[in-house]
């Protein structure tokens, strides 16, 4: 046995050797066929460079390791793990003091931005986030964004719908209509002031409507969850009325940003008559063909890897029709999420496949570029302040109370009206979808935006401590679930 190996031993090193001599053999004799020229330094030069190189080792490789830095590569993973680390902190920390932890991570992407770091470290922060290398954040927040309301589509349930679907349907649209009428009104006397020049007061309405009116799904659902009220009445209802406040408010943001886009009266009918055809195809042709191979896929024991490439085809094709239609690709995520085989096992384990790498890596992106547009400094006078807090207020005001006024009238108690109000007032990671939106469409100025931010996290980190002083003056109602 001992004989074996020094044989292998001697053999690897005389076979290396022999061909290390040959290669360098060659080099040598291939020298001669370059041409004599002053381009070419000789020889005793390269010795010299290749000596004062050595000497002066520190000094190259730091220069060595700066220009690479410069690389956008190389910068971009950088960026990606800052903020991927911050992300997991601040989401870590609220989920301890009784948050969501997508508050941490949405707090994590202001502190990145010109706000905090850029303020405090402008260098660092130039560095980090300097303009020409965020493009490629930019396409990967995109695509998280993608991933991400692709899972809202998968994660709502249907029979959600069906069960409570009369009460749902009045709490619901009572909970959209009330906050995008005090929206356009705030709209009103906002526009001479705080509009971008050559925004419409149509567009710029309709979209302060519909910034009002979103509840955020996802962090309703694990509000609902960690307190224990999945199996509750009032909980049942709340996701009910989330499930249906999602598609109605993916529905009207279609509608407002076709008419934003529209340059004429006849563009927006041509993207009306689009998405509704898009509409009716997805649901009419193409969720019963990925049913049918549901049915014949999904019941085996690993789902192949085809069946998941044609699902998430028909996903990016969904997502680029809505965007070619004029009616944001976000649309289309959701939808292409909505039609996807209907077996909840399947629907979950799909969820898992893509949680992972979307809201872990591509989502905090977003929260970063999020926060590198959120300009905490522009708020640099009181009636900035003071403007700022009456948008909280209208928001406050129409989603909470416009959710247990419906409630109340509907037949549920006081208690359970006033939590589910405070419950449908959480905006969360949806609010910063929308508002991105509308600042990339040119709607939205930098102040407006910085200012709906602020309004989406005080609404987001509210719903708690709104539900302890609920339980609190109503002892007997049961917000804590079982």
């Amino acid at each position: 046995m001992r004989n074996h190996v020094h044989r292998n031993i001697l053999f690897y090193l005389i076979v290396n050797s022999l061909f290390i001599l040959m290669v360098f053999f060659v080099i040598v004799q291939g020298q001669h066929l370059e041409p004599l020229s002053t381009d070419y330094p000789d020889i005793a030069t390269n010795a010299q460079n290749h000596l004062l190189a050595y000497e002066d080792l520190g000094t190259v490789i730091t220069k060595n390791i700066i220009n690479n830095l410069d690389h956008p590569l190389s910068l971009m993973f950088l960026q990606i793990a800052i903020i991927v680390l911050m992300a997991r902190l601040f989401g870590f920390f609220f989920s301890k003091i009784g948050q969501p932890s997508v508050i941490g991570e949405m707090t994590a992407g202001i502190i990145l931005g010109p706000s905090v770091l850029g303020m405090c470290w402008p260098q660092l922060s130039s560095f980090l986030f300097s303009p020409a290398s965020l493009g490629w954040l930019e396409t990967l927040s995109n695509l998280g964004l993608v991933l991400f309301v692709f899972i809202i589509g998968l994660e709502l349930d249907s029979n959600l719908l069906k069960n409570k679907a009369q009460t749902a349907l009045v709490v619901s649209h009572a909970s959209i209509v009330a906050p995008f009428f005090l929206g356009v009104c705030l709209a009103y006397f906002l526009y001479t002031g705080f509009a971008p020049k050559g925004v419409s007061f149509l567009s710029f309405s309709l979209f302060m409507g519909i910034a009002m009116s979103l509840t955020a799904f996802p962090v309703l659902a694990r509000i609902i969850q960690e307190r224990r009220l999945t199996q509750s009445s009032l909980g049942t209802l709340a996701l009910t009325c989330a499930a249906a406040d999602d598609v109605t408010a993916w529905c009207l943001l279609a509608a407002v940003v076709s008419i934003i886009r529209a340059e004429t009266i006849m563009t927006f009918i041509a993207t009306v008559v689009l998405s509704v055809l898009y509409i009716l195809f997805m649901l009419y042709f193409v969720r019963p063909f990925l049913q049918r191979l549901g049915d014949i896929y999904v019941g085996k024991a690993h789902v192949s890897k085809g069946f998941i490439t044609v699902l998430f085809i028909v996903l990016f094709l969904s997502a680029f029709a809505t965007e070619t239609i004029g009616i944001h690709a976000l649309f289309g995520a959701f939808l292409a999420g909505v039609i996807m085989p209907a077996q909840n096992d399947f629907r979950l384990s799909f969820i898992s496949r893509i949680e992972d790498v979307s809201l872990v890596i591509l989502l905090p992106l977003f929260f970063a570029i999020t926060g590198l547009k959120t300009q905490l400094g522009l708020l640099n006078a009181v009636h900035l302040w003071f403007i700022c807090g009456l948008i909280i207020l209208v928001a406050v005001m129409g989603k909470f109370g416009g959710s247990a006024v419906a409630a109340r009238f509907t037949g549920q108690s006081w208690a359970d009206s006033l939590a589910l109000g405070a419950l449908m007032n959480t905006r969360g990671l949806i609010e910063l979808v929308i508002l991105t939106i509308g600042y990339d469409l040119g709607i939205l100025t930098p102040i407006v935006f910085t200012m709906m931010v602020i309004m989406a996290l005080v609404t987001t980190f509210m719903t708690r401590p709104m539900l302890w002083v609920i339980g609190h003056f109503f002892p007997n109602a049961d917000l804590k679930g079982s």
